[in-house]
């Protein structure tokens, strides 16, 4: 997608942490040519490359994010590709992955094929377009799957709208695994949730919001599941926000079913309660839950029931997120702050070691979604990012890259810095 690097590269000294290696050394990282070069202790300096001091610094696989709104095409008031991944490479997402629900929505090779030239032309992180699972997201024909894969399609979801059909959610799950690509679901039953503005409990009682209930994620989970017994399929559960979920997912592993599953920052991080005072950044679907919902996301990603951490990143208009709680629209931005919340809420309270984080948001997701990237191997592409995990910074939304602003975190103080992150071989973000 990029030019490569004509220089070589040299990071010196960093704290190198790759999963698929079992890495967790002070080593230098040498790149060439866009690859990973060599890796190890008191590597020599090819001809004319820079070099680096990282000293006290993490070195990593380049982050990968694969599920993120980027509103092109139609909707480039609220975030543009370019926008969307320049704010991804500023938060050390080397790869993201687009969801359909744009406006005209990608359910066709044509759609594909934009997506994914607007995501070269920025030449930032790189732009993997997923194709819609219906014709318009309408949940009544199947799009032509083998027509999008050829275009770029790395999978299929129709996120934002629930596949409400399990006749066509099988037929799916059947049609992907021909491509060996994931059907990514937004589980929630609609009937069940209709009207529902927060999650249904103490909260919503007490601010007088119709609720939506865990069941109406849940039951839409246990159908994912069996469908892919049924079909063999390889079912990818998005945004995950209940215990009762989890519970599910996790039987579905342990029966080796090919079911996995992502976690937002929101959801490991919030619960209901910050939907006090009708915080319309607080607005989300799934919605946020109760404490005993966290607590169970975070348990799932430290022990793997939950595969990888995915921002769903969601620009709004500051407009519409100015409305009253029940007519504004759902959703955050969470590019830049999605390490530093993991960091914050994940690692430092020894729920998950850094090594286990970099797999949730790295290894995982270029494994299981057959992305490049994910590992610092010799040999693979130069895809890395480095990160000071002690530096502090306060969160600023008016210097975010996004084009949007709605986080609920503005003003608070997250640690983890991101300080560089290469494509290829390229440094595409320095702070």
């Amino acid at each position: 997608m990029n030019k490569v690097q004509e220089r070589p590269l040299v990071l010196r000294g960093g704290r190198v942490i790759d999963p698929t290696q079992q890495l967790d050394d002070i080593r230098d990282v040498v790149i060439i040519d866009g690859v990973i070069d060599g890796i190890g202790q008191g590597q020599g300096t090819p001809d004319g490359a820079r070099v680096i001091d990282a000293t006290g610094h993490v070195v990593a696989p380049g982050l990968i994010d694969v599920h993120v709104h980027l509103r092109e095409p139609g909707q480039e008031d609220r975030e543009t590709i370019a926008t969307g991944a320049a704010s991804a490479v500023a938060g050390g997402f080397s790869s993201i992955c687009a969801m359909p629900n744009t406006d005209p929505v990608v359910d066709n090779q044509g759609t594909v094929g934009f997506v994914k030239s607007r995501g070269e032309a920025a030449g930032l992180a790189r732009v993997f377009p997923i194709g819609c699972i219906s014709l318009g997201q309408r949940g009544e024909q199947l799009a032509e799957f083998g027509e999008m894969v050829a275009a770029g399609a790395v999978a299929v979801s129709d996120d934002g709208h629930p596949v409400m059909s399990s006749h066509l959610m099988r037929t799916a799950l059947e049609y992907a695994r021909t491509f060996g690509i994931p059907v990514a679901d937004h589980c929630e039953d609609t009937p069940l949730a209709s009207g529902g503005a927060m999650h249904e409990g103490v909260v919503s009682l007490r601010l007088g919001l119709k609720g939506i209930p865990a069941a109406a994620e849940e039951i839409h989970v246990a159908r994912d599941c069996i469908l892919a017994d049924l079909t063999g399929g390889h079912v990818h559960l998005c945004h995950m926000s209940t215990r009762g979920s989890v519970s599910l997912i996790r039987r579905a592993k342990e029966l080796g079913l090919a079911v996995t599953a992502e976690a937002a920052p929101h959801h490991f991080s919030l619960t209901h309660e910050r939907c006090e005072g009708y915080d319309t950044n607080a607005k989300m679907n799934p919605p946020l839950r109760e404490a005993e919902d966290r607590d169970a996301i975070r348990a799932a990603l430290a022990d793997g029931t939950i595969d990888c951490i995915a921002t769903d990143h969601a620009p709004h208009h500051y407009d519409a997120k100015e409305r009253e709680f029940d007519d504004a629209p759902n959703g955050i931005i969470g590019l830049e702050t999605a390490l530093s919340l993991a960091l914050r809420e994940l690692v430092r309270p020894g729920l998950l070691s850094l090594s286990t984080l970099i797999e949730r948001m790295s290894c995982a997701p270029a494994r299981l979604w057959h992305l490049p990237g994910g590992s610092l191997r010799t040999g693979t592409v130069a895809d890395v990012v480095v990160f000071d995990p002690d530096a502090e910074w306060t969160v600023d939304p008016g210097r975010f890259r996004s084009k949007s602003r709605n986080t609920p975190w503005a003003g608070e103080v997250l640690p983890g810095r991101v300080l560089r992150t290469l494509v290829g071989g390229r440094i595409v973000f320095e702070a």
